[in-house]
């Protein structure tokens, strides 16, 4: 599991071995200190003779201690000939949040809607992410608790796979500086567990997701589904399949729903929800540097920038095209991680069609669909498509 940890420290002003006596004035105020000293000298002794009381004591990679003090004190304590520094503490900081190429990619940067500056503006749109959970306390989602459902096994809608918590991410993660951002920053997400930790389920499960998510279709605008499996398409109202029967309805009620192509490199038709005509199918792009034009090396695992991913179903039943190859985003336990699907190339889409819904709100799932494919472009090497039809890239600059 991938973490942001790296960290930079604020620049700090060292105190020389000898410093000027402070002015009889001084401010009386403690700060932290780090203190360092000659070998074999205690750092209790030298705490005590100053009458500090240390904090942290340190033995093996330097010797010394930490402690508040005056800044009177601390250039008394300078100058004792047992210490060889006093340094004043500092703070140290997670990296600056940083934007997936995938993000980069389908220019949500260029959003005025999605607004990304750290400011942490929250786009004003609830999606659903039919999945296996979503990590309730993540630090970088706005997940709406008091809406989570559980229709799998466990006790409550929290990830215990991480799969929905990266789906979520790439959706919505919060413009706050920290981590990572969304496609549609601070998107209140339902987190709706259908799949285990295993990552599977029945469609019985999903479907209770499904029922779920339309009971609330007056709240909830757009829905992720990155899941799938075997299956043909059906007429809405033929009461063939009771899984299209239920997204039929759901869609008819005004939720537009967004769903992964699939991850085994053949025609979508043989796919289910990605074979119905009222969602959102979406293919992955290999995408390695959120850049058009091709050239970038490879990251996380082979491919060729800028080309369809060699593992995506294709077809006449795919819409859109997005990245889907190591994608970063959050995942279960407050962390992150890269990871590679239509799975995730499906809530770039969805985080799309959460910004179009955020100033279109009256749209028809129809006329969301239309005018994410309308805003897509060109801009990815169609001659690796697998067939003719050669679906437009995600691009949410106009949104």
């Amino acid at each position: 599991m991938r973490r942001l940890l790296g960290k930079s420290l604020l620049a700090a002003v060292l105190f020389a071995a000898v410093l000027p006596a402070a002015p009889a004035n001084a401010d009386t105020r403690t700060s932290g200190y780090i203190v360092l000293l000659d070998n074999g000298v205690e750092a209790t002794s030298v705490s005590a003779d100053h009458g500090t009381s240390a904090n942290h004591v340190y033995s093996s990679a330097v010797r010394g201690y930490s402690a508040k003090m005056t800044a009177t004190a601390a250039a008394r304590l300078a100058r004792d000939p047992r210490v060889v520094l006093v340094q004043p503490d500092g703070v140290a900081t997670t990296t600056a949040q940083t934007t997936p190429t995938g993000v980069d990619r389908v220019d949500a940067e260029l959003s005025a809607t999605a607004r990304i500056d750290g400011a942490d503006q929250r786009v004003a749109v609830d999606v659903a992410v039919i999945d296996t959970g979503v990590d309730l306390d993540h630090p970088d989602l706005n997940v709406h608790t008091a809406g989570a459902k559980n229709c799998s096994n466990g006790r409550t809608a929290d990830d215990g796979n991480g799969h929905g918590t990266h789906v979520a991410g790439t959706i919505g993660a919060l413009d706050n500086g920290d981590g990572v951002v969304g496609v549609a920053p601070g998107a209140r997400i339902w987190p709706v567990r259908v799949l285990n930790n295993q990552g599977s389920g029945s469609w019985s499960d999903i479907i209770c997701g499904i029922d779920y998510v339309t009971a609330h279709a007056d709240e909830i605008e757009v829905a992720n589904m990155s899941l799938g499996g075997s299956g043909s398409d059906s007429a809405c109202g033929s009461n063939r399949d009771a899984l299209h029967e239920a997204i039929c309805r759901s869609v008819a009620a005004g939720v537009t729903y967004v769903v992964a192509a699939g991850n085994s490199a053949a025609n979508s038709a043989t796919f289910v929800p990605a074979a119905y005509d009222e969602v959102i199918t979406v293919s992955a792009l290999a995408d390695f540097n959120g850049l058009p034009g091709g050239g970038a090396a490879a990251t996380c695992r082979a491919d060729v920038d800028d080309t369809f991913a060699d593992f995506s179903n294709y077809g006449a039943d795919v819409d859109l095209i997005a990245p889907g190859v190591c994608v970063l985003s959050t995942w279960k336990g407050g962390g992150y991680n890269t990871i590679s699907g239509t799975s995730m190339a499906s809530p770039h889409a969805a985080g799309g069609a959460a910004l179009y819904k955020a100033t279109h709100a009256t749209a028809s799932p129809g006329t969301v669909k239309s005018a994410l494919q309308a805003a897509g472009t060109g801009t990815w090497n169609t001659a690796t498509d697998p067939d003719a039809t050669h679906e437009p890239l995600l691009n949410v600059a106009s949104f």
